[in-house]
């Protein structure tokens, strides 16, 4: 097939223009506590009627792009994840950060980023309805499955303290159980607190876990400011062909999962994070320096958060199923333009399909510009005198977590689970698992519950179905293989014995 006009077609000036305001507007979005992707889009739908339709998708899909990535930024510097998706970007670039490395850790991530955008594209542009067909076989057991891959990640995140670990998952996983019953439609846990009728909103809990929490030990330990020391950011955002190659199977890795949990609808992007980092502090040879700095984390999380955004829109163009929330949205301007998802769309509308799937790489290479070139612009907030970043951080959790829902209880949650944060942090609890736990846990009782009703009568046919076993033998090697050197050496002790 000729891609060539397809492609040129990007470069006009009306087509450019709204490319490089929705990947600014993504940036700014997505690095701002409270806003995401979705919120850019949600905005800029109504801004796009009047535009041709492949305007409109090209901007709506490089805010997307840009979202995924703006998140990172503060993840990394502030250790304040903008969107949910940038939960895992706290665990090794916050901490390389506080060595003074956030130029660095600003280039691994924009690297990793481009890196799983562009494979997540091109999966989208070459092999879209093949891959596609695989979200067919996933019914509510297999769904479950593929959540406990997530869950499981829980085990790997503790296993140098699993009492606290479990502990952590476990106040997760209670509170994931407030609000409405998914199967039941009952209220549940709610203490007769209306905020709290249908759930713990996520963005409060996440914003008062891992940033709120942050206002208190920054008072506590009264530091001047975020990067411990004096020194100046050390390093320099361009990475060198040694630190290119120490991150290249993680960032290639994390890229190809993130672009198959993006096919498998509701999966999300927890799921590709976690099962990413996991494997790769599994597969390292010093897999407990992961959480404490580890650039190869970083790169793993990174890749993965951005080949979700073009497998997520490959069940969507060729079956008209939303792998996620924003692919969601995507639905809605496609319709909205007079583009009716399918098999034929690659055919009937190609210069439109065609024209979002370029858009969306072009929109990765400006991932690289905002990255490399705004990098020291970025790190400056890290020298800010804790005085006036402690407010200014504080200002934007409350802020955030009011726009999430326009609730006022909203703005005291995030201070509440602000001092459960901190306290955690005191105890040496670490918070990963406790987020992780609380995002995966209703999704998991339901599809399990939904898959429990299902099997009545015919058990063999949903369990022992072929993806079933093949999915069930993954969960069982995440969960085996953190402490695979502990049976190892069981086994040889055993033997010598």
């Amino acid at each position: 097939m000729d891609f060539s006009s397809y492609f040129l077609q990007i470069f006009t000036w009306q087509n450019l223009l709204w490319l490089i305001i929705g990947s600014v507007v993504g940036v700014i979005l997505g690095a701002l506590p409270g806003m995401s992707a979705d919120t850019g889009i949600g905005i800029f739908l109504p801004l796009t009627f009047s535009l041709p339709p492949t305007t409109a998708l090209i901007c709506l899909g490089a805010i997307y792009v840009a979202g995924s990535y703006g998140g990172n930024i503060t993840a990394i510097l502030v250790n304040t994840p903008g969107t949910s998706d940038s939960l895992f970007m706290t665990l090794d670039g916050y901490p390389m950060t506080l060595r003074g490395e956030g130029l660095k850790a600003i280039g691994v991530s924009t690297i990793s980023a481009f890196t799983g955008g562009i494979v997540g594209c091109m999966a989208l542009l070459f092999i879209a309805p093949k891959l596609a067909k695989i979200a067919f076989f996933f019914g509510s057991w297999e769904l479950f499955l593929t959540v406990m891959m997530g869950i499981i990640i829980i085990v790997g995140l503790v296993k140098g303290s699993a009492f606290k670990g479990l502990m952590s998952a476990s106040i997760g996983f209670l509170c994931s159980l407030v609000g409405m019953d998914g199967i039941t439609g009952q209220s549940r846990f709610n203490f007769g607190i209306s905020a709290i009728y249908d759930e713990l909103p996520l963005l409060p809990v996440v914003l008062g876990v891992f940033a709120f929490s942050q206002v208190f030990i920054l008072i506590a330990e009264k530091r001047e400011s975020i990067v411990i020391g004096k020194s100046s950011m050390k390093g320099s955002v361009w990475l060198s062909r040694k630190e290119l190659l120490n991150i290249l199977l993680e960032t290639l890795r994390g890229a190809f999962i993130g672009t198959f949990i993006g096919i498998i609808p509701a999966a999300g992007t927890t799921v590709a994070a976690g099962l990413s980092y996991n494997m790769a502090r599994n597969s390292d040879k010093d897999p407990d320096s992961f959480g404490k700095g580890n650039p190869k984390g970083l790169a793993s999380v990174s890749a993965a958060n951005n080949g979700v955004v073009g497998g997520s829109l490959v069940p969507l163009l060729t079956l008209g199923i939303p792998g996620n929330g924003t692919s969601a949205l995507f639905l809605s301007a496609l319709l909205i333009h007079g583009l009716a998802p399918g098999t034929q769309l690659f055919t009937d509308n190609a210069p439109q399909v065609y024209g979002l799937i370029f858009g969306l790489l072009i929109a990765n290479v400006f991932i690289l510009i905002f990255g490399f070139f705004g990098a020291r612009f970025y790190a400056k907030i890290t020298k800010v005198p804790s005085n006036v970043l402690i407010p200014l951080i504080a200002a934007l959790c409350i802020l955030g977590a009011f726009s999430f829902r326009y609730l006022v209880a909203d703005m005291f949650l995030v201070l509440f689970f602000g001092l459960l944060g901190y306290f955690m942090d005191r105890l040496g609890i670490p918070m990963a698992p406790f987020v992780l736990a609380f995002v995966l846990g209703k999704s998991a009782e339901i599809d399990l519950r939904r898959a429990i009703a299902l099997m009545t009568g015919k058990v063999s046919s949903v369990i022992f179905t072929p993806l079933s076993i093949i999915l069930i033998l993954i969960d069982i090697g995440l969960l085996i293989w953190p402490f695979w050197d502990n049976i190892k050496a069981l086994f040889v002790h055993k033997a010598k014995t």
